[in-house]
């Protein structure tokens, strides 16, 4: 067989545009000054990077809200690059999604919610099912300290690794890397509020959070939680 000289080359100037275009979406001024803010504690492009998002994929954004601050990046991206974006804001929706027609299913803090309304084995078992073979489940999450306990942690706002990890086992998704890009080490978990203390929520009296303007500083100082950042795949 005849090797073509030029395919590394080739390959090389996909990827670089490959990055440009996911540099471009979020670097965009499209996106709201708030969510560009943020990007300091969630670091979108690095995230997305480690889940493997390629042009002309097919994207499911599970609950991003009105105004999803994923939402922002990756609509923008999928129309750049020749992919589809799909927002499923309401669960219900993904029982009419074709079984293996995603490349990746993102879900951005939600399994404490989960968790408390005792959905997250039922969900888990239709993102397993919506994904392509060999396709991402992407897991961004409030991350409580191994060994505690979901019941108590949750209505915190937090759920620990072991917790997510054993429910996309369980649904048949296979671990592939985690990272550490969203931690943060000055997150004591410990808010009397639970996650909504910390930045961007920030509650305070105003919403029935009673804290002192010292202390009001003291959780901005924090920043945004500290969060753990998995790649679940689906078997080929």
């Amino acid at each position: 067989m005849r090797l073509n000289p030029l395919a590394p080359i080739a390959a090389a100037c996909a990827q670089v545009q490959e990055d440009a275009a996911l540099r471009a979406a979020v670097a965009s001024e499209t996106r709201p000054a708030a969510d560009r803010a943020r990007d300091v504690f969630r670091r979108p492009y690095e995230s997305l990077t480690f889940w493997g998002l390629k042009p002309g994929q097919t994207v499911v954004e599970i609950q991003p809200g009105a105004a999803g601050w994923w939402t922002q990046i990756l609509q923008p991206y999928a129309a750049a690059t020749g992919g589809t974006y799909v927002a499923v804001n309401r669960i219900q929706d993904l029982e009419t999604a074709a079984p293996g027609s995603a490349d990746v299913v993102l879900v951005a803090r939600a399994f404490h919610n989960w968790h408390r309304a005792g959905r997250t084995d039922a969900l888990m078992g239709q993102f397993f099912s919506v994904l392509k073979p060999g396709g991402v489940l992407a897991v961004e999450q409030h991350r409580a300290p191994e060994g505690s306990d979901p019941d108590a942690t949750a209505p915190t706002g937090y759920v620990s690794e072991a917790y997510v990890i054993a429910a996309a086992e369980k649904a048949g998704f296979v671990l592939e890397e985690r990272s550490e890009l969203n931690a943060n080490a000055k997150d004591d978990r410990d808010h009397p509020c639970g996650v909504w203390t910390l930045p961007p929520v920030r509650r305070g009296p105003e919403q029935g959070c009673q804290i002192t303007p010292e202390q009001r500083a003291e959780f901005d100082a924090i920043g945004e939680s500290d969060r753990m950042t998995l790649l679940f795949r689906k078997p080929e």
